[in-house]
């Protein structure tokens, strides 16, 4: 099942990039990690599509969704995104899902918006990051953020660095659809060089003190979200640990169940996607 793809008016006069595989039912909005783009989800996409008008989208700064020239990729900014879509697609109700950055945005867009969310899946993400994978992803963006390559397929051999639990073909499409073409016939990242800068700008203090901001409202947050919610854990993951996991969905999340996906690391839906599509179909389509 090949997705259409469109574009819609996001926040800030940019244009959203969007993958579009139905059109009938209540709306499914899936929701990337950063460095990624839309079609991370090509595999699980196919299984909900006949039950759901199924999208995903590319956050502002990735995939082929604008750059924003005044480098708003804070929080509150892609949120401001998700508001616009919906109401460009005319949608009144949806399910959210959410990888990692993209779990941290749905997750302040559902506590923002309780009306308009049916359920929401969190996907290793968390109020609480576990400083590990934050220093490994940070690293692994550092080499290769301002990098070019030959050709996609030397994209895929640094991709097969950074995620390796996933199998080849999933590499090669994520690198077929994570780069784009330069004049001078080399490969370039799709995403914004500057949304990596404009992190990197702030000091470790800064950093810090934004953070720990940002954890105290994410948590304010799960506790304001009514509807039912799917935490997903990579049973490997190191970005979101164990008791983070449970404390959300046992003590903050009033309507909400823990997924724990064997032999899948942080990127759940690349490692394992079958045990990811399992994990999510039964939740999304009332199945135990």
């Amino acid at each position: 099942m090949e997705p259409q793809s469109r574009s819609v008016p996001g926040a800030d006069g940019l244009s959203i990039h969007l993958l579009e595989w139905s059109r009938q039912g209540v709306p499914i909005l899936l929701v990337h990690g950063f460095g990624s783009e839309a079609h991370i989800w090509d595999d699980f996409a196919p299984v909900v599509a006949p039950y759901y008008r199924t999208l995903a989208v590319d956050l502002r700064g990735h995939g082929d969704s604008d750059h924003d020239p005044e480098r708003r990729y804070d929080y509150q900014s892609h949120v401001r995104d998700l508001q616009a879509i919906i109401a460009a697609l005319g949608i009144d109700r949806l399910v959210l899902i959410g990888h990692s950055l993209g779990g941290r945005i749905s997750t302040l867009f559902a506590a923002r918006h309780p009306e308009r969310i049916a359920g929401l899946v969190i996907v290793d993400a968390g109020p609480d990051l576990d400083a590990r994978g934050v220093s490994r992803i940070s690293i692994d963006v550092e080499r290769s953020v301002d990098l070019t390559f030959a050709s996609p397929a030397a994209f895929e051999s640094a991709l097969a660095h950074a995620y390796p639990g996933a199998r080849h073909p999933v590499l090669a499409r994520m690198a077929r659809h994570g780069v784009r073409k330069r004049e001078d016939g080399r490969y370039e990242r799709k995403i914004d060089p500057a949304y990596h800068t404009a992190r990197g700008e702030l000091t470790a203090a800064a950093a810090d003190a934004l953070e720990k901001k940002t954890a105290k409202e994410l948590w304010e947050a799960l506790a304001r979200i009514p509807c039912p919610v799917l935490v997903v854990r990579g049973a490997a993951s190191d970005v979101l640990d164990p008791d983070t996991a449970e404390r959300m969905v046992e003590e903050v999340l009033p309507h909400a169940r823990l997924a724990v996906v064997p032999r899948a690391g942080h990127s759940v839906m690349t490692d394992n996607p079958e045990g990811f599509s399992e994990a999510v179909s039964s939740f999304v389509l009332g199945e135990e």
